[in-house]
């Protein structure tokens, strides 16, 4: 028998005599703080992303191709990663190289791509934060976690809400989700900051409008 094992079974010999039926947890929190329009909900996300030093970039969809080659050029990207379910026509304006999200693919051969471009699954404006899922826009977590540099693309006003409790209602749980507060950093006890320790170094995150956000010029 492992240690596992033997502690898992005094856990169920501890709650062996425990109800099974028991009342349901109260779930009466705030599920977000004042009530902001669209437009204001929209803003106060990018406030944050910037505060997490995100660089926030702003367009209507149909500018999101010139975007993401105009960035991509100005970071000298010479190779990107991309989703196998990105929307091809946002790489269109670009002739830098693409890499596959592939399967086989290693830390050290994504260590050698400059920069990787993905959708997001939901974007969370109380915290400045990211959400992705794994979905085929989005691709593998390790492709977001080893180059230096990722561009987030985000749907306004669909894929932004406000709180954490409005995220996890569009979220499933089975699946690879990974939270994101502006680029990798960690500071030591001197508080020194020290970025792209654990992931990219730089966070570009793309505000793509859609023609309903009435908050869009």
């Amino acid at each position: 028998m492992s240690s596992r094992e033997r502690i898992l079974g005094r856990v169920r010999r501890a709650l062996a005599d425990v109800p099974r039926e028991e009342a349901p947890y109260e779930r009466d929190y705030l599920r977000e703080h004042g009530a902001r329009s669209v437009p204001e909900t929209v803003e106060l996300l990018a406030e944050n992303l910037a505060d997490y030093r995100a660089l926030v970039h702003r367009c209507a969809e149909d500018e999101l191709p010139a975007v993401l080659a105009g960035l991509l050029a100005a970071r000298g990207s010479r190779s990107v990663v991309v989703p196998p379910g990105l929307d091809e026509g946002w790489l269109a304006r670009t002739d830098v190289p693409r890499v596959a999200d592939l399967a086989e693919a290693t830390a050290a051969d994504l260590d050698r791509v400059d920069s990787v471009v993905t959708g997001c699954a939901v974007a969370i404006a109380e915290t400045g934060t990211l959400v992705l899922d794994g979905s085929p826009d989005q691709g593998r977590r390790r492709i977001t976690l080893v180059p230096d540099h990722h561009i987030c693309v985000v749907r306004v006003p669909g894929q932004v809400v406000s709180s954490v409790p409005q995220a996890l209602e569009r979220l499933a749980a089975a699946r690879p989700l990974t939270w994101i507060s502006g680029p990798s950093a960690t500071s030591d006890i001197e508080l020194d900051r020290v970025e792209g320790v654990h992931g990219p170094r730089t966070l570009e995150v793309v505000l793509a409008h859609g023609t309903t956000d009435p908050g869009w010029r």
